[in-house]
């Protein structure tokens, strides 16, 4: 699916980092981290973006442990099966790609669920981050593998799940 003619884009401020928002008019279309580049908020900022920024900051200051927003459906079938398994790992837990193959019952398909994992469009929004090793190792994340802990162990305090070395 292409993109929608009309985007809409908001910056926030996390301890993570500069995250992008982008939406269409009532879904949000992607939230990705923001390394280099204008910082440049649309002159009009639909609900539904006001809402994702608000969720976000409520995320990062320990008070919301879940999303709940319209997402712009894209992606393949599959892959928005995996971004739909993502989701419903618990605030606090990992996964792993077999793991999540294996709720989708599909246990072959784990390099393909690593590649919808990888291509998910709703950093932190749709918790990509939660997946790891099968030893529980942290594993390639698209915002970096220090932010990934950072997500980790901001969520397992929240939980209270939280031990002095995560991994």
């Amino acid at each position: 699916m292409s993109a929608p003619s009309s985007l809409f884009v908001l910056h926030v401020t996390s301890p993570v980092g500069t995250i992008q928002l982008t939406s269409t008019e009532n879904q949000l279309f992607r939230a990705c981290f923001l390394e280099n580049g204008p910082e440049t908020d649309s002159p009009v900022i639909p609900v539904c973006l006001q809402e994702a920024a608000t969720q976000l900051e409520e995320y990062f200051a320990g008070k919301r442990h879940t999303f709940d927003l319209p997402l712009y459906t894209q992606g393949t079938p599959f892959q928005q099966q995996v971004w739909q398994a993502l989701q419903q790992i618990p605030l606090g837990k990992t996964d792993h790609y077999l793991g999540l193959a294996k709720r989708m019952n599909n246990a072959g398909a784990v390099r393909a669920v690593g590649v919808a994992n990888g291509a998910n469009p709703w950093m932190i929004l749709v918790p990509c981050h939660r997946v790891v090793g099968a030893q529980g190792q942290l594993t390639g994340y698209a915002g970096g593998l220090w932010r990934k802990q950072w997500l980790l162990e901001h969520e397992a305090k929240m939980s209270g799940t939280y031990q002095t070395a995560l991994f």
